[in-house]
């Protein structure tokens, strides 16, 4: 056995479903040299570290986004998620470079692998920048709630994943208040809301497929191992480019990008920067806390941090609304917090169910 390699046996922890390597007790042979990813200081579950980071990661994401695309005057948004995932490849290679992490070989049978995944990954961030373009910060949260009647009919159609009442219920609350609050909103923009339908359909989607192509490309990495995060962030972000680089060029933005004015404006330019940064940030928390669950549990965490965003959301941009918008919006984010607490009271049944 090669040094730095010794194996342990860790169980798994509360709400973590099995993954290829656990054993009929639930018992996993983690690297000693990756423990970092797996366990946290002071006892706390990895799970629960990586998904308050990825919630911090996104919610600030969310915010810094939403100033790039509506304070300032710039007009080329697949531009600027160009230069984020670029900025991710950047920070993932130079931390390799640093000796701080380290990458997997980049392999032509990893990326056909990864391919599938990674146009999910596309369509998730793409079509959340065109929605909060058009949206203001409460309605584009209260309305990703959705994400979860995606997710669990795509639990239920790929694995017979089935609920409770009290699940189902929560979920006709949430998307009632989600049609309230899109009748009650000021500023509703249909452009809008059809992008934010699609997001929620790519993001149940992609958290549905990453486990899968996680476990299915175990096999070929040069460890035999699964792909560690950075890993991951790197071939995610990598991958993306070329495909956002088609959406530049279909949609014009390749060639009047850099006569954008703000590219001159030192506020704007360090917004862009921020933002980039924090797009690797929730690039491997993201990563890190799917690894650690379901993909039912990791769209319903990301509920949760929806009620402080839409509220932050509100007061920062000036969004205008009514008792009865805000009303709608606080009881579909309430819903989901409810629908997180009757998922873990009331866990799925059927042949295929982890959650």
């Amino acid at each position: 056995m090669a040094p730095g390699s010794a194996r342990e046996e860790v169980p798994l922890l509360p709400g973590q479903a099995p993954r290829a390597g656990h054993g009929v007790d639930g018992i996993v042979d983690i690297d000693l040299s990756r423990k970092i990813y797996r366990t946290a200081p002071l006892g706390v579950p990895a799970s629960l570290l990586a998904g308050t980071l990825y919630c911090i990661a996104s919610m600030s994401m969310v915010l810094l986004n939403k100033v790039a695309l509506s304070s300032f005057s710039f007009a080329s948004p697949n531009a600027l998620l160009f230069f984020q995932c670029a900025l991710c490849v950047v920070a993932t290679r130079a931390c390799h470079a640093a000796g701080l992490i380290t990458l997997e070989p980049l392999s032509a049978r990893i990326v056909r692998a990864w391919l599938p995944v990674n146009l999910l990954f596309v369509a998730m961030i793409g079509t959340s920048f065109w929605a909060l373009a058009s949206l203001n910060v409460a309605m584009a949260t209260v309305l990703k709630n959705l994400t979860n009647l995606f997710t669990l009919g795509g639990d239920y159609v790929l694995h017979g994943r089935t609920y409770g009442a009290p699940v189902l219920g929560c979920m006709a609350l949430m998307a009632v208040s989600a049609l309230c609050s899109a009748l009650t909103d000021l500023s509703f923009n249909a452009r809008g809301y059809a992008w934010q339908m699609a997001n929620c359909a790519a993001t149940a989607a992609y958290s549905l497929a990453l486990r899968g192509t996680m476990d299915k490309i175990a096999p070929l990495t040069v460890s035999g191992r699964k792909m560690d995060e950075f890993s991951m962030v790197f071939y995610n972000n990598l991958l993306s480019l070329p495909f956002i680089a088609l959406l530049m060029a279909a949609s014009g933005e390749a060639g009047r990008v850099w006569s954008e004015p703000d590219l001159g404006n030192p506020a704007f330019m360090a917004v862009a920067a921020l933002s980039g940064l924090i797009g690797f940030g929730i690039s491997f928390t993201s990563l890190w806390f799917i690894s650690t669950t379901t993909a039912t549990i990791y769209s319903l965490v990301g509920s949760l941090n929806k009620v402080p965003l839409a509220l932050i959301g509100l007061l920062a941009f000036n969004a205008p609304w009514t008792p009865r918008n805000l009303a709608s919006i606080l009881v579909g984010l309430a819903a989901g917090a409810v629908f997180a607490l009757a998922k873990s009271r009331g866990p799925a049944t059927g042949p295929g169910s982890k959650a």
